[in-house]
């Protein structure tokens, strides 16, 4: 069957399906019927909107939520900051944090496991473009967890979307609207301002994360694949209405906002949501289940066929952030350079490896954990050891990836590294170019002068083409 055989045992049940409209209770009769905000809700429940979009946005892409809770998500004290000195995930004109601006080809080693931070204090930012302020750009992080939240605490991100990667341990994420497990080659996104916890059941974790400040993902369009292939809308997992009832204890609850750290305390449990309706939820998907599309005659497609999920930019086919793996898949094309080619993009890419090898780097140094960032217009593609065997290897059926799950968050933006992904991270290797690139050796066969047209060998120009050559013959 097309899913990741995972270690660790599903515990929660879901509900099917990317972008619909749920309903859930956990007490039956919770929900009101028909009316959203009823004078009084059952059970003596509040009821409060949560949207994900402008009230009046287009309705295809209009996104709110409505619950229905013990107690409403402003009973709490103010906001004040919190770490101010460590915690900024924002460079530019709002901290003391600034952008690295380079055109080098950068990998990273995997990085570190740590077993002294909580999730909330995991998140380490390495590259990004933008303002969370203006609702304009995208981070990209490395988070690295060796211990649980807080049982009376939370947590949300005002800055946007969080799209989590998991590459090692499991997440338990309980988020207001219910609960979602997350596994190695599972994904996850919880929505902007969604307050939610993380414990970590099989210790300590490690992974990736993208914030998307604009916007909100969405499947991308299939054109003429059809009505369905690559991610099927029905293998997208939301949780059901679970909740938890505390009115006694004192909470701390934590906000992301402007990448800076704030908290508040309140004397109820932050995830009191008893029922719940509408289209702006968490929900995780298995890579897995990916339906990936390839050539089936000759040429290597455009990597954009492994889009999972996209955010466009305000133009069409140009986005902010997309999300694309590189699943196990059978390659068959004839007379084919096979692994991606060698690239320079208009797009910035950031790749990482949740485990096994990537085929078009094969020379070792991709490493499951560590990452690479190929910027706009930063020429790239496979290494000498990946050049050497696919220009040579017998071009017959092949199964590639098996075991492997390499992934890429791409974006329009230029995008700048962090005083800490390039130099206290400590992880970047010096060697990149050298171990990649550096080694290519020159196969090209130089034809007799009398062959060249507009050109020279060894600075003696060629005769003139021969007219019937078109369209090399130029008068």
């Amino acid at each position: 069957m097309p899913v990741t055989n995972f270690a660790v045992k599903e515990k929660y049940q879901y509900q099917n399906g990317f972008g619909c409209y749920h309903e859930t209770e956990a007490v039956d009769g919770a929900l009101p019927v028909a009316a959203n905000n009823p004078q009084k809700c059952p059970y003596g429940l509040y009821n409060e909107k949560l949207s994900g979009t402008a009230f009046t946005a287009p309705r295809h892409e209009n996104q709110q939520t409505w619950l229905y809770r013990i107690l409403p998500a402003s009973a709490h004290s103010p906001f004040e900051r919190r770490e101010t000195d460590t915690y900024d995930t924002n460079p530019g004109v709002h901290g003391k944090e600034r952008w690295h601006q380079i055109p080098n080809q950068l990998r990273w080693d995997p990085f570190d496991l740590d077993e002294t931070v909580d999730w909330v204090h995991s998140l380490r930012l390495v590259a990004g473009a933008g303002d969370p302020t203006m609702k304009s750009g995208l981070g990209m992080f490395i988070f690295a967890a060796g211990k649980d939240m807080d049982p009376r605490s939370a947590f949300y991100s005002a800055d946007g979307d969080l799209l989590i990667v998991l590459q090692h341990g499991a997440l338990d994420i309980q988020t207001e609207l219910g609960r979602l497990l997350v596994r190695p080659n599972e994904i996850c996104v919880i929505p902007r301002g969604i307050r939610h916890r993380v414990t970590l059941p099989e210790g300590p974790v490690r992974g990736y994360m993208l914030e998307l400040y604009q916007g909100h993902f969405e499947l991308p369009e299939l054109g003429p694949i059809g009505s369905h292939c690559l991610a099927n809308a029905r293998d997208f997992q939301a949780p059901v209405a679970d909740f938890d009832e505390d009115t006694e204890n004192e909470y701390t609850l934590l906000a992301k906002f402007s990448g800076h750290l704030f908290a508040a305390k309140q004397h109820q449990t932050p995830f009191d949501v008893v029922a719940w309706h509408g289209n702006y939820y968490p929900y995780k998907y298995d890579l897995g289940r990916f339906a990936t599309i390839g050539s089936i005659s000759y040429d290597h497609p455009d990597p954009s066929i492994f889009t999972v999920l996209t955010a466009q930019s305000d133009h069409p086919g140009t986005a902010v952030a997309d999300f694309v793996i590189f699943p196990p898949r059978w390659l068959v094309a004839e007379d084919t350079f096979r692994p991606p080619w060698y690239h320079r993009n208009t797009m910035s890419e950031f790749m990482g490896l949740i485990g096994g090898q990537y085929d078009a780097k094969t020379g070792g140094g991709f490493q499951p954990a560590g990452a690479s960032l190929h910027n706009v217009m930063s020429a790239h593609g496979p290494d000498a050891t990946s050049h050497e065997k696919a220009s040579n290897a017998e071009l017959k059926p092949a199964k590639v990836g098996e075991g492997s799950m390499a992934f890429m968050f791409e974006s329009c933006f230029m995008v700048g590294v962090t005083e800490w992904g390039l130099k206290n991270c400590a992880k970047v290797q010096s060697d990149y170019n050298a171990e990649s690139w550096e080694s290519l050796k020159p196969h090209f066969q130089r034809p007799t002068p009398k062959k060249i047209v507009n050109g020279t060998a060894d600075g003696v120009k060629g005769d003139i083409g021969d007219k019937n050559q078109v369209p090399h013959w130029t008068s």
